[in-house]
């Protein structure tokens, strides 16, 4: 079984920063792409920022500028730098990861983390 857990979301101000982590683990064979959505009340969940092993790195319009996503493959983690954060930020964060794992290594799946709350203030 394949299992991500996020850690580092909390309560700021508008204009502060937050890092965000993402851990992936499990009998992981590998993993292509990471990324970080978010989910706010009433709304649907959308795109942060997504990285793929190799090739372009992926930002929502709400992300570019402001928040940077990093990954360490070594750790199978992901990373979402947050900084001038805004109320509109407010959020449920949920990381992601296509993953081969040793139980179906000829398939790639989607697997999410249980999600952080980000709660920005004005």
């Amino acid at each position: 079984q394949v299992q991500l857990v996020e850690s580092g979301g909390g309560s700021v101000q508008a204009g502060g920063f937050l890092r965000l982590s993402c851990a992936a683990s499990g009998k992981i064979f590998s993993i292509s792409a990471m990324g970080w959505y978010r989910q706010a009340p009433g709304k649907q969940r959308e795109l942060v920022a997504e990285l793929p092993t190799a090739g372009t790195t992926n930002y929502g319009d709400s992300a570019k500028g402001r928040f940077t996503i990093s990954r360490d493959n070594a750790k199978n983690a992901v990373y979402l730098q947050m900084n001038s954060l805004k109320p509109e930020d407010t959020a449920v964060y949920f990381c992601n990861a296509d993953v081969r794992a040793w139980s179906h290594i000829t398939t790639i799946k989607t697997y999410w983390g249980q999600g952080t709350q980000v709660t920005v203030s004005s």
